[in-house]
């Protein structure tokens, strides 16, 4: 019975192999473990970033066209491509431009190394060794890990992701079009009107939803992300104006 136990903690092991890279795990030293963890994490976010401000320069591309000279300068891929954002992101009407611009967007990376640390306990939890989830996201398919202080009649279970870079991939588009973080993307996109930084301080403050801890969670994630000098990571982006203002749109 043991020798079966044995065997299946190894093929689960197999299975869900993820996580940092080994020599990660091998670093006694909490700071330089820290030190590792942003060096490790930091370009998988600002991966993550540069795809989904790749899609937000296709919508301001593609609007431009479509208000300076109608459909005859759209192309049939380009409309294409615009469906399947609209559908990524949730978007129901396809040519509501504000609603483009409010969900394809970047997300602070002060906010995203802070959640990545706090989620992952540093990269060492279960779910990220053995899932890639670094974030804690939760799924109610069968593929998944059951967390083993699940509450009694709940039956999610944590996402299992192929590589870390999916798993920040996934953080990104949940916070994009999660309806739970809309106070999230109006500030945001606030903030760009007036060409500002969105820090992570200002981003904390609408995660409540995010953890079951709710005020204390943003309390938590706002102390975490301040104690740990992440604020200097966030940058500002700028949209590019061609034609005219960008941002003369309906809903705010």
């Amino acid at each position: 019975m043991l020798k079966k136990i044995l065997l299946m903690v190894l093929l689960s092991t197999i299975i869900y192999a993820g996580g940092l890279p080994s020599w990660y795990y091998k670093i006694k030293d909490v700071p330089t473990q820290k030190k590792k963890f942003v060096e490790i994490m930091l370009p998988l976010i600002k991966k993550a970033n540069e795809k989904t401000l790749k899609e937000r320069k296709f919508v301001l591309n593609f609007f431009n066209k479509l208000e300076r000279c109608g459909f005859s300068c759209v192309k049939k891929d380009d409309l294409l491509r615009l469906a399947k954002l609209s559908k990524k992101y949730k978007i129901k009407n396809l040519y509501d431009k504000y609603e483009y611009l409010l969900k394809i967007d970047k997300i602070p990376e002060s906010l995203a190394l802070t959640q990545a640390a706090l989620e992952s306990a540093w990269g060492k939890s279960r779910f990220a060794r053995y899932a890639n989830n670094i974030f804690g996201q939760w799924t109610f398919k069968s593929k998944g890990l059951v967390p083993e202080k699940r509450e009694e009649g709940k039956t999610h279970k944590i996402k299992i992701f192929n590589s870390l870079q999916d798993s920040v991939d996934a953080y990104v588009a949940n916070l994009n079009r999660n309806r739970a973080y809309k106070d999230f993307r109006i500030q945001r996109y606030q903030a760009r009107v007036l060409n500002e930084l969105y820090k992570g301080t200002d981003a904390a403050k609408t995660m409540a939803r995010y953890s079951e801890l709710r005020g204390k969670y943003v309390k938590m994630i706002s102390r975490f992300m301040t104690k740990n000098s992440f604020l200097k990571y966030d940058t500002l982006v700028s949209d590019k104006e061609e034609n005219g203002n960008l941002y003369a749109l309906n809903g705010i």
